[in-house]
């Protein structure tokens, strides 16, 4: 199966990537230990998670993804293994339920031996900011980033949700002072959420060579097909998210879909996601499941192949 480099680095990754949003949220411990199965069995093997996940529910103080994910890596040493497999990636910076947040030495520090400790791992793959901390020096960061890989627990880092500039900014300080530079982003990019993207990071992204892993790649399912009308998502857990998709170039983005799901054969999320794939800066999109049946469209994105006519239509559908 194909993969691709994340950035410049040596983390070669099947081009999708799975949400570990999901695991204790909307699937429980067995059925996240279920997904991640059929996902690596598959041949896949990068995994996205965060401290902060999932914070959002009550009860919950953040690193319930984490700690799912721990405990299936735990779970598998006593069979085949499958850390070994797996390409992880966690976050840091948001605020967490104790009120932990932002990217001072300190608190880095200190919560990556948290997210260690709950993945149950030496090491994470790629060590991302989860969203930029005007706060703190950038510096300050970068160091505390250089003390991590230093020490082996952390090989790589990556940005999510800054400004292009910021993000410039921050790159070209590590290359002046020596510090780890990041190699990959983590943006909101989708077919309907596409021109903060493609304006102010794209030619950011181009130009440092990064790894893009687009978040929210399927806009909370909008582009599945799963809802029709907006009368569709109503009661439903991510009706809040969905709304702002269902304006006329929604409409005619899910027409659009349609027509090549049609033409392809393939289901509409695959569709989407080979969209994604098929644009020149990004790398793999992040896209989540609660079932394995929904886990078939992320493998068939891999092996779909959109004419030059089908990304247009798709492209123009979606003009902003």
């Amino acid at each position: 199966m194909q993969t691709r480099s994340l950035g410049k680095t040596d983390l070669a990754i099947v081009p999708v990537v799975f949400g570990g949003n999901v695991f204790g949220w909307t699937a429980d411990e067995a059925r996240s230990f279920e997904l991640l199965d059929a996902f690596v069995d598959r041949g896949f093997n990068a995994v996205d998670t965060a401290d902060v996940y999932s914070t959002w529910l009550p009860g919950h103080q953040g690193g319930e993804s984490e700690t799912i994910i721990g405990k299936w890596l735990a779970r598998s040493r006593n069979g085949s293994g499958k850390r070994d497999k797996v390409v992880l990636l966690t976050k840091v910076g948001m605020e967490m339920k104790s009120g932990g947040k932002g990217l001072s030495r300190k608190y880095i520090l200190e919560e990556v031996e948290q997210s260690l400790k709950r993945l149950q791992t030496d090491y994470i793959d790629l060590y991302q900011s989860h969203t930029d901390d005007q706060s703190v020096p950038l510096e300050e960061t970068l160091e505390a980033y250089a003390q991590l890989i230093d020490a082996g627990k952390v090989r790589y880092i990556g940005a999510s949700n800054y400004k292009g500039a910021r993000l410039a900014e921050a790159i070209d300080l590590a290359e002046r002072k020596k510090l780890p530079a990041y190699q990959t982003l983590q943006p909101e990019y989708n077919l309907h959420d596409r021109q903060d993207y493609e304006q102010d990071l794209a030619p950011v992204a181009a130009k440092y060579g990064l790894g893009v892993i687009p978040y929210f790649s399927l806009a909370s399912g909008f582009l599945t097909g799963k809802y029709q009308s907006l009368e569709d998502a109503k009661g439903k857990k991510r009706e809040s998210r969905v709304q702002k998709y269902f304006d006329e170039r929604g409409m005619k983005i899910l027409k659009a879909l349609k027509q090549v799901s049609t033409e392809t054969g393939a289901e509409q999320a695959a569709v989407s996601l080979a969209w994604l794939l098929a644009q020149p800066t990004i790398t793999a999109p992040i896209a989540s499941a609660t079932s394995t049946q929904q886990m078939e469209a992320l493998f068939a994105a891999v092996e779909l192949k959109l004419t030059a006519q089908q990304v247009a239509l798709l492209t123009d559908a979606s003009a902003y």
